[in-house]
This record gives C-alpha cells, structure tokens and sequence, in this order.
C-alpha cells in the first residue's frame, strides 16, 4: 500500500517536474557572409529574460520545456525571431540580415539643410521628456570585463615582461578577466543601490571583482557625459544636448522599418576637431524621436586620456510602452610606453522591473554591497548563469590561470618568485631603494634609496636621514606597519632616532591605532616648508637657507575610528620636549654678493641666538571629520568611501595641558576646515576650495611650534597644494590668536587653449586662482595667479597684495613628483 502511494506520488509530480525543467539552446549568430555578428541580444518574446552573444556571435540561453521564440536584436541588422520546440538541448544558429537604410523616400534640395538636422531638433525637445519619463526601476546586470596586451616591449626598467605579465612569445595576453552578476536598483533622482550575487576573477579565486553597474550606466539623454570618470578633465557633449547644433553636423544615412517604427540612421561629426564631442552614428525613430540606439566613438582628438578610442555601443529593449538599455559596451584600445593593449567591458540588463515597490529606507548610503559567498560560486553555476558565453580565448585563460592560482600561492612558488623579484642591486639600494617581500608570509621590508638620504642645511652641515619599513598583512585587509628611522648631522654632531608604528585593525570601521616615539630634527613649520633636496639644492646653489629647525623628543600615541558613514573621530595624545637650534655652518658653492644665509630664528634673520628656551609640552588633540553625502561600497574586507559631491568639514580641537607629565603649555586652539575638490563645471573644467578659521580660546602659554601656522612658499619652485600659498612667508606670519583663510583654484581643463591650433595638442590646461588670509599681523592678504599645467608640472605667474598694496609678484613653477 506504501508503494502505491509513492507511485501515485510521482505520476502526480511527473508532469511538474516536466514543465519546470530547463534546457539549454545554444548557437551563433551571422550575417549573410558567414561572419559573426558580436553582442546580439537574445531575448525570450514577450519577456524580459535574456542573454547576449559575446564578441564571437556565440550564445546560450535557458529555456523551460515547450515551444519558445527566441528574438534576435542588435543594431544595424533587421530582427528576427526563431519558434522552438523544446524538450532537449539544442543548437540553434541564425543569420540576420543587414537593416538596409534608404533615402528612396527621403528628398534632399541641392544646398538645402540635410534632413537629419530636423530629427534631432525634434530629438532634442524631447529629450528631458525621455530623461524624466522612469522614476524607478529595478534589473538584473551581468557585467564582463576584459583586457589584455596585443604588443609590448621585451624589457621595461630591465624587466622580462613575458615572464613579468605571463604572456605568450609574442608578448600578448589577457591580463584581466573579470565577471559580476548584480541586481541593481535606481530611484530618481539619484538614487542607487546594487547587491552582488557572484564574482569571479581569472586567477584569483578569493578575490572579489571591481565592476559596478552604477559605473556602467551612460543616458544620452542627458546633456553632459562622463563626467568624473578621470576619462578626461572635462565632459563631453551628447549628439542630443539641448546645444547640440553648437558642436556637431549631422548626415541622414537613411531610414529603415522595425517592428512598424521608421528608424533614422544618422551620423554624428564633430564641427570641430578638437571639441569634447563624440563621432559614429546614432539612431532616431520618427515622430516619437526616441533614441533607438547609439555606436559611437571617443579619441584623442576629443581629449580622452591614457587610451586612443572608447567606443560606445549601447542597444535598448522595449518594457511595455518604453525603452531601457539591453546591452552597452565599453571597448578601448591604446598604447603607453610601447605597452599595446585593448579591451572591453560589457553590461547585460534582463529582468526588467520599471514599476517597482521600494520599502521606505531601501536606498542608505551604502551604494554595493558584496558578502563573503560572492565569490565562491563554482564552474557549474556559471556555465549555468553566465548570459554571455565565454570565447575560446577566455575560456583557455580561465583554464590555464586558475589550474595554477592555487600553486601560486605555495610556498616553493612563491619563494621561486620572490628569489628573483628580492634580488638585491647596487643600482637598487643608492638610487630607488630595496624592497625585500615575503608574499607568502605577507610581510616586506623596504630601505630607503641611499641618494636621497644625504642632504645639507646650515643647522646640520652635511646630514644623513635614512629609514626602514616594515609591513605586515593579515586577512581582512588588516595591517602592521614599523618604520624606525635615524638622522645624523656631521656639523652640529647631533644624533636622533625614532620609531613609528601603527596597527591597522579594522578595515570596515577604518580604525587604526599608532605610537610613535624618539627624536628628530623637526621643521618649525608643522606644515613642513620643502623638502630636504629642494632645501640642499637652494642653500648650495643659491645661497637661500628658508627651512628652520627645531629638535624635539617626543611620543604620541593616537587612534582613529569610524563613528558613522562619512563620520571619523581621531584622537592622539602627545608629550615632547623641545629644543632650539642654531646655525653651525655658512658653507655653500656659489657666493652671492646681494644674498646672505639667514639665522636659525624665522622672525630675525639676523639673530644668531637660540628660538626658545627648552621646554615641555603634553597636549590633546581630537578631530571629526565628516562628508556630507558620503556613500560607500561595503566589502568582506573593508569599507570603501566613493568620491562625493558634497564638502568635507574638519573641527579639531587641541588643548596644551599645563602639569601633566611636566608639561609647561596652556592653550586651547579650535579650528575649523571646509574643503571639496574637483567640483565639475562641465565643458568648463572643475573649481576645488578650501575655507578655514581657527581661534585660540585661550593662549596663557605657548610657544613657536604651537603657533597656527601656514602652508607658506619663499621659493620659486615648489610642490602644489590646494592649501598653499605662493608668496606668504613659511614662518613670518604664524599666529598665537585668530585667523580666517581660504583658497579657490579653477582648471579650465583646455578650455581655451583647445582653440589654438599650435597648442592643442600640448592638452595645456589654464588654471586661475585666489589665496586670501586674515590675522591679527597679516590683515586682508590676497594673492591671485594665472597659469598652464601639464600632469605633474606647471607654470604660473601671481601678485601678491597686503591690504591693498601689491608687495611680490612673480613666476612660479610646481612639480607634483
């Protein structure tokens, strides 16, 4: 009787268990000569459940037993659909035939405006109407990523990189393949939340893939484009920006049916070569004037950086009465140093919800969240998933570099690797240091390169600073660091050791806690005021000794913590003992007849005798930094803070205790910070501030080094900094009391030298700026400066006023290395 009801059991289950079952159709699509057509969007009819062929035409799709229409779209060849019956796995090739747009009915006057200009005119009045028309929507994006040499030279800085890269004779390769499969949200205006389901990386099994689909979005529709991106210092104009006709020509390539809507094929060209504007084709349909599809390209010309063309292919598919993105692909090629390289990365969107339900508190700041499984789904599930199949080459690159990710991370691997990556130079030590690394054990030690620990100034004479790290990692992206470092002065027979180190314990909460503890030779300028090469070189040189010392034993023990999103507390406690120093040299090579080394003494050149007397100081400090707006992206590992477009605002606040531990300072100082960098402005550029104002609540006793002071400059060359002023004195006007300081810098990023023929291609770009202080000694001190930039040099020339009156002006030159 038992058995009976099994047997019902199971003829009952027998046809559920049929309808449920999946089988796969697979094949690849081609165009009329035989040759594969890459990217097409398979979709099942009437739903939003798809896949995508790769870049070969290869596809595979699941589907559930019965009949099925698969339909087979991609931009420039008609659509076609394919009836199925299903009930076994099934190859199914296609061939879809080129769209053939024609200008049969389309008339065009000898001299007369080509007529695609009134489509886009028509395009672009309804271009906010398509910006605004989805509030909100939910999908499943599955995003690809690949990018490998085609070409490379056979040694960089003495480097094999065939073996270096791992790559083929000819010094080809992937050397990144990633995929990511997400569920993303997005609410108007913009809001955006996305959750990782699975990741995987070509030989690197634990980690966890960097793609994000929210960096994968592009909307035409706007007017502005990728902005912020780091692809360029400016945006670029859309086809159809409301200011379109100011930077493109348009050509009408003809007109073809789909689906019983005329799409126009229209060419995009740039009226200028230079201007930030894309060229290709884009597609229009007639009289609803929606964008039906784009392929475009970004070059040089255009001002991209790093790469030589960015394609955009971006392909949309129909949810009820609208249009949403099926596919956009990203593909780029370029050439660095001899290094040739190309690539891809590729988003699919299926599983359209453009009506969806969002529980109230559903969108935080927390932008992507990936969790610890992400990245251990196997082989199985991606064959299963994955809704672009792999190519051949992939394919073998998956193969070959996770059979040996686990092998290289033995031990005897490891140490094979690092016997020659550890191996120890002359060349190494005096000119860029020697880093010895123990991947295995995840530590290294580096020492610091020998040329750049010897310099010169008129308190040490000739001097040696030299230093080593130490660094060990754990899991968690947890660390330890030690750095202990010595100097020695041969004029002034002066000795000082130090100790830093700091325990890097929580990477999602970015806390850390350090003690650091010696002596050193200090500047008396917190801030520092140029380093000791640049000092060498302008006292040898020039005659100009502008660093001023100090000697200080001391130790400081800190710790910092995230309190909330965007919210981090630090607090440090500090006790040292301070020492004056004077000149014990005036040697230099060159003697200048109108020049003459100055004292030891910032605020009198000519006094000889010692700063301050020897004192003690034990002090507090706590600081809250918060960004406003801040999002973060939360991994297993840690918690990464994305760039926001609000300000970040700095209160600190420190108190010199009299008494403790011998302490002889009383003072209370408040201040308060506002900055924001790279506030972009569009096609023209991006402006970056700083604001700043402090008080001292109370200043019973205190000495120089507990001044307020400034990010000063007396020299001609010098390091940029938002902060920095170009002709305030290091030293002269640090205060005991109030001060209020601010600093504006706008890079016009090409702007105006874009237009000059001879220029352009230099990709000079034209920075103007204000620095302006206010205190006590220094009332209504305000430089401005104009100038050109290029990566990390540039040139500028400033004046200089003192409460009206002009009092330096002159070039300056920065370097960032």
């Amino acid at each position: 009787m038992k058995n009976n009801y099994i047997l019902l059991f199971c003829i009952l289950l027998s046809p559920i268990l049929a309808i449920a079952q999946q089988f796969t159709v697979k094949g690849k699509v081609t165009d009329s000569d035989g040759q594969p057509i890459p990217f097409v969007s398979v979709f099942i009819k009437g739903t939003t459940k798809g896949v995508s062929a790769n870049v070969d035409g290869a596809y595979s799709i699941n589907v559930e037993r019965g009949v099925v229409t698969l339909s087979y779209t991609v931009v420039g060849f008609k659509t076609a659909t394919q009836t199925i019956d299903v009930f076994d796995n099934v190859t199914v090739d296609k061939t879809l035939q080129t769209e053939h747009y024609t200008l049969n009915s389309v008339t065009i006057s000898a001299g007369g405006e080509d007529p695609a200009y009134k489509i886009v005119r028509n395009a672009i009045k309804n271009r906010k109407a398509y910006l605004e028309e989805i509030f909100a929507y939910n999908s499943d994006v599955y995003i690809k990523g690949m990018q490998k040499l085609v070409g490379a030279p056979k040694k960089f800085f003495g480097r094999d990189i065939q073996k270096t890269l791992n790559l083929d004779t000819n010094r080809n390769g992937i050397l990144y393949l990633s995929e990511s499969q997400s569920k993303f949200s997005f609410m108007k205006p913009d809001r955006i939340k996305e959750e990782m389901i699975s990741s995987k990386i070509s030989g690197r099994n634990n980690a966890f893939s960097f793609n994000k689909a929210s960096d994968m979005r592009i909307n035409f529709y706007e007017n502005l484009l990728l902005a912020n991106t780091g692809l360029s210092s400016r945006s670029f104009v859309s086809p159809i920006a409301d200011n379109a006709m100011f930077y493109y020509r348009y050509k009408l390539l003809g007109k073809s049916e789909e689906n019983g809507v005329t799409v126009n094929k229209i060419e995009v060209i740039p009226k200028r070569k230079n201007d930030p504007v894309f060229r290709g084709v884009i597609y229009i349909a007639d009289n609803t004037w929606r964008l039906m599809g784009t392929d475009v390209i970004l070059t040089k010309d255009a001002g991209v950086n790093l790469i030589d063309t960015l394609n955009i292919a971006q392909h949309f598919i129909k949810i009820d009465k609208y249009y949403m993105p099926g596919n956009l692909k990203f593909q780029f090629n370029g050439d660095v140093f001899g290094f040739k390289f190309e690539g891809y990365f590729i988003s699919f969107y299926s599983n359209y919800n453009i009506n969806p339900k969002f529980e109230k508190g559903y969108f935080t700041p927390e932008i992507l969240k990936i969790t610890k499984a992400v990245n251990k789904k196997d082989s199985t599930y991606w064959a299963n998933n994955r809704p672009i199949p792999l190519t051949n080459e992939e394919r073998r690159d998956y193969i070959k570099k996770d059979s040996i990710a686990l092998r290289m991370q033995s031990k005897p691997y490891l140490d094979s690797l690092e016997k020659v990556n550890n191996n120890f130079t002359f060349g190494k030590i005096l000119i860029t240091g020697y880093a010895y690394n123990d991947r295995y054990n995840k530590r290294s030690i580096s020492f610091d390169p020998m040329l750049r620990s010897v310099f010169y100034n008129t308190v040490e004479g000739f001097a040696v600073k030299y230093g080593v790290s130490y660094r060990k990692r754990y899991e968690d992206n947890r660390y330890v660091t030690v750095r202990p470092e010595v100097r020695y002065g041969f004029k002034n027979e002066t000795f000082t050791a130090n100790l830093n180190t700091y325990y890097y314990y929580d990477a999602v909460k970015r806390a850390g806690v350090g003690v650091n503890f010696g002596s050193e030779i200090a500047d008396l300028n917190n801030y520092g005021t140029m380093n000791l090469l640049s000092n060498t070189i302008n006292t040898l040189l020039f005659e100009r000794n502008f660093p001023k010392f100090y000697k200080r034993d001391f130790i400081s023990i800190n710790t910092q913590r995230e309190l909330a999103t965007g919210l981090q507390a630090s607090l440090s406690l500090d006790y040292t003992k301070n020492h004056a120093l004077t000149n014990t040299t005036l040697y230099k090579f060159r003697d200048y007849d109108d020049r003459a080394f100055t004292s030891n003494n910032p605020l009198n050149p000519t006094d000889d005798s010692p700063f301050f007397q020897t004192y003690k100081s034990t002090s507090v400090t706590a600081s809250l930094n918060y960004t406003i707006g801040q999002k973060y992206i939360t991994r297993p590992d840690a918690k990464i803070y994305t760039e926001s477009k609000y300000p970040r605002l700095s209160l600190r606040y420190k108190k010199g205790i009299n008494g403790l531990l011998g302490g002889e300072t009383d003072y209370d100082l408040v201040t308060f910070e506002a900055i924001q960098e790279r506030i972009g402005l569009g096609l023209f550029g991006y402006t970056s501030f700083v604001v700043g104002a402090g008080k001292f609540l109370n200043n019973h006793k205190l000495f120089y080094p507990e001044f307020k002071h400034f990010r000063g400059n007396n020299a001609m060359f010098f390091p940029p900094n938002l902060r920095k002023f170009r002709f305030l004195d290091f030293y002269q006007y640090s205060t005991n009391e109030h001060y209020f300081e601010a600093h504006l810098e706008h890079n016009f990023s090409g702007f105006i030298l874009n237009k000059v023929p001879l220029l352009r291609k230099l990709k000079l770009e034209e920075v103007v700026g204000i620095n302006y202080l206010t205190q006590p000694q220094k009332k209504n001190y305000t430089e401005y400066y104009f100038g050109i930039q290029r990566l990390v040099f540039g040139i500028s020339y400033g004046f200089a006023f003192d409460n009206g009156k002009q009092v330096n002006h002159g070039f300056r030159f920065a370097y960032n290395l």
